[in-house]
């Protein structure tokens, strides 16, 4: 059968499934069994607030944007150990790895290598994005142990009226638990194959008589990785690489809160051996490696109740990222680079006024240090160090306006300036119809703008690349129209028609004068999007979510983009089963086909998970036991400019098993 045929008839067979499922969701049975205590219904999974979308409460039908929950029982049901994972599982996302970085795609935008500088993570609120690259880390570079996690909230669109810079596909806001959610010690145990990995945990949570709420955590990942085999590309070379794709991960985390104080300690030093050469590096030789470290911490108060006329949130942070790329050219070569932020953003909230919801908001952050260096000690006279501090400031103001008792609007602007582009307007307008008591309608439209990070605009080894100090910053519009139905009590449909435009794109190119790589700017995109999805919950304890999203981005002479699957498929299914206690959660993944720097295709593929766990055996212990890949599916991504490789075969079949001990 040819490449073309099984494709399509792979698109057929998930939208198949993908429509079965939903329709049986809608004629399930309600009929009781036995009950799961760690089921959510469905009017718990609405009533959960979001505080990502606006950076306060707010009920997810009042938010002027997409947004997805994923819940700590979400996590625990199936396994997910990292955010990528997660994220994932949401209709039009889609993750690239290339062996040292995880990378995520929006809406049909997902270039690779691009450290993830279009989406904003943050958690509780405090960004995560470094100064010198803008990385948004999802996967192990996330400096979060996943057991942490409390929820994900993913508002997707232009959050640049909120947030500035980063916010132009999405906001991943991660909110921790609570010393009295854990209440208790924890130890939790995990060995995977065949990547060799071992990861441990220990964590305690308490809330004290005093009303102090202490939660403090350390986590540690080593693993062997496997061998692969790779092809160099123009290199001429090709073999297994032998003991060349370990990793190793520590994390810290730490807060404690007081009434309206609270603050947090996250640090992450995460290795990654690198197997693929990246950069252009000798192929197949050992030692070759990236490591990112991150600090963050931020003081925190919440001033006021959420019934007060007027609430004043006020915050310091500040923030480390330590990076170092080991690679061999003949000789070895470093890439160490550091960036320190520190910053303060005060905001006022006002609902005195009938009609209205105000916010005020100030954030400034001086990026007083951003230092990029090469070295080879080998020639240490070749050494360049790149100093680029800067900063960013911005003022922002909404405004919930309810127009009618089924009627609101939010309007929103923020204001930003920095040392490198200037003065950039981000604004928001969203329209909400409570059309009735189960329909809500939303029409949405945000402009989002990036500055070029110091990376795209300073580095310059005047070798490989060189800077571009006139490189002009991002802007996206996006439109779109959504609405939420309500079935039944156990039933929510979702659907939302799209559309974005993005001016100036930063990409790599070729200096003119040297004839060496240079980020420019100056293309356009242009893209439009259909998603689909289905959440339904059942008594006995069952869950079921279910998406399709169809989405086509090209740029201005009509071209399809690299790594951009025009449909994606995703179901979710949790569920108790009668032994033993043990509940079940399953998930299936489709990713259309790919196309890759050198204009091949990689092909659609779909991909099975599978966790099975249990609390009831003995008092306090939780195992599980966790397939990746179940039917162990032979599939590539895209690869980037600095690979040898034009795509990467990805992971088969892992076995995982866990086990957590509250005590």
């Amino acid at each position: 059968m040819s490449g073309l045929s099984c494709r399509h008839g792979m698109h057929t067979r998930v939208l198949a499934v993908a429509l079965t499922t939903m329709a049986l969701s809608c004629a399930g049975s309600r009929a009781a069994a036995s009950t799961d205590l760690t089921a959510v219904g469905l009017e718990e999974l609405l009533a959960l607030k979001v505080v990502g979308a606006s950076k306060y409460e707010q009920r997810q039908s009042d938010v002027a944007a997409a947004v997805s929950v994923i819940t700590r029982e979400d996590i625990r049901s199936f396994g997910w150990r990292t955010l990528d994972e997660a994220l994932a599982t949401l209709p039009s996302v889609h993750t690239t790895y290339d062996r040292q970085y995880k990378y995520l795609g929006t809406r049909g935008f997902g270039l690779p290598g691009d450290f993830n500088t279009r989406v904003l993570v943050t958690i509780n609120g405090n960004r995560v994005n470094d100064s010198t690259f803008d990385a948004g880390p999802i996967g192990r570079q996330f400096p979060l142990d996943m057991d942490l996690v409390e929820r994900i909230e993913f508002i997707s669109g232009p959050g640049g009226a909120v947030y500035g810079q980063n916010a132009m596909f999405g906001v991943v806001n991660v909110v921790t638990r609570t010393g009295m959610d854990m209440d208790a010690a924890e130890l939790a145990l995990r060995a995977q194959r065949p990547q060799g990995a071992r990861e441990r945990r220990v964590s305690f949570g308490k809330r004290l008589d005093d009303g102090l709420d202490l939660l403090a955590s350390v986590s540690a990942l080593n693993a062997r990785g496997q061998d692969h085999f790779l092809d160099f590309g123009a290199s001429g070379v090709s073999g297994v690489a032998h003991g060349m794709d370990g990793e190793r991960d520590r994390e810290l985390f730490l807060r404690l809160s007081r009434g309206a104080w609270s603050v947090d300690l996250v640090s992450g030093n995460d290795h990654k051996d690198d197997p693929t050469a990246v950069y252009l590096g000798v192929p197949l030789v050992p030692g070759q490696f990236q490591r990112n470290r991150y600090t963050l911490a931020q003081l925190q108060y919440q001033g006021g109740r959420p019934e007060d006329a007027l609430q004043l949130h006020g915050r310091l942070f500040a923030g480390q990222q330590n990076y170092v790329g080991h690679f061999n050219y003949d000789t070895t070569l470093y890439t160490p680079s550091i960036s320190d932020w520190r910053g303060a953003e005060w905001q006022l909230i006002y609902s005195g006024w009938e009609t209205h919801r105000l916010m005020l908001g100030v954030e400034i952050q001086d990026n007083w240090r951003i230092d990029q260096a090469i070295t080879a000690p080998a020639k240490p006279a070749d050494d360049v160090t790149i100093h680029s501090p800067g900063w960013r400031a911005g003022v922002y103001l909404q405004d919930e306006w309810r127009l009618a008792d089924a009627l609101r609007a939010t309007l929103g602007l923020r204001v930003d300036r920095n040392n490198a582009t200037g003065t950039q307007a981000s604004p928001r307008l969203g329209l909400i119809w409570q059309a009735s008591a189960v329909t809500t309608l939303k029409a949405l439209y945000g402009r989002a703008h990036r500055a070029p990070n110091a990376f795209e605009r300073d580095y310059s080894d005047g070798v490989a690349q060189v800077g571009n100090p006139a490189l002009r910053g991002e802007s996206i519009d996006t439109l779109e129209i959504m609405a939420d139905h309500r079935v039944s009590n156990d039933l929510l449909l979702r659907g939302s028609a799209y559309q974005w435009r993005m001016a100036d794109l930063v990409i790599l190119g070729l200096d003119p004068a040297s004839g060496l790589a240079q980020y420019q700017s100056g293309k356009r995109l242009q893209a439009k999007g259909l998603e689909l999805s289905a959440d339904q919950v059942w008594s006995w304890g069952g869950r079921l979510r279910g998406s399709v999203s169809m989405q086509e981005v090209r740029d201005a002479g009509g071209a399809r983009i690299v790594n951009s699957p025009p449909l994606l498929g995703k179901l979710n299914f949790s569920a108790p089963l009668p032994l033993a206690g043990l509940r079940l959660g399953w998930e299936l993944q489709f990713d259309g086909s790919r196309r890759t720097l050198a204009g091949h295709e990689t092909g659609g593929y779909a991909v099975s998970n599978l966790h099975l766990s249990t609390a009831r055996l003995f008092p306090g212990l939780e195992l599980g036991l966790a397939m990746r890949n179940l039917f162990d599916k032979r599939y590539e991504h895209p690869a980037a400019d600095i690979n040898w490789q034009d795509s990467l075969a990805q992971d088969g079949r892992s076995l995982r098993v866990e086990a957590r001990y509250r005590f």
